[in-house]
């Protein structure tokens, strides 16, 4: 049986419930490194947080090996590509990583050491996966 990482969509849950979570994230991020504001400079972030709060989502269910999310990782992953239209040099993943958990710490009153690991290799999957298609 593979892991499905429910554990990570009830965190994630909870981290929803409490207002701002995605904005916070994105304030973490921004400060994180200088080449990530820069990034957004044109962003819509009313759509862009909606793009967020699903990607994380299929995140969480391609770590747990869900067929169901392949196609819309894959766009993901050519969305952020060397060549896609919002470009995301592998380097900078661990930042993303690491600002999200900061969120989640945050915002997730159960978490602690062994659920933030738990959130850090199931991200870590989709950075691979992107980091393979740039």
């Amino acid at each position: 049986m593979s892991d499905t990482f429910n554990d990570l969509q009830q965190s994630y849950g909870r981290c929803l419930a409490r207002r701002g979570f995605i904005e916070r994230f994105y304030e973490i991020f921004m400060a994180s490194h200088p080449d990530v504001e820069p990034m957004f400079a044109r962003t819509d972030f009313q759509t862009q947080r909606l793009a967020l709060r699903r990607g994380i989502s299929v995140a969480i269910l391609h770590a747990g090996g869900s067929a169901m999310v392949a196609r819309t990782c894959a766009h993901m992953a050519e969305v952020h590509a060397r060549q896609g239209r919002a470009p995301v040099p592998p380097a900078l993943y661990p930042y993303w990583v690491d600002s999200l958990l900061t969120a989640v710490e945050e915002f997730d009153e159960d978490a602690d050491p062994a659920l933030l690991a738990r959130w850090r290799s199931a991200m870590g999957h989709i950075c691979e996966f992107f980091t393979f298609h740039y």
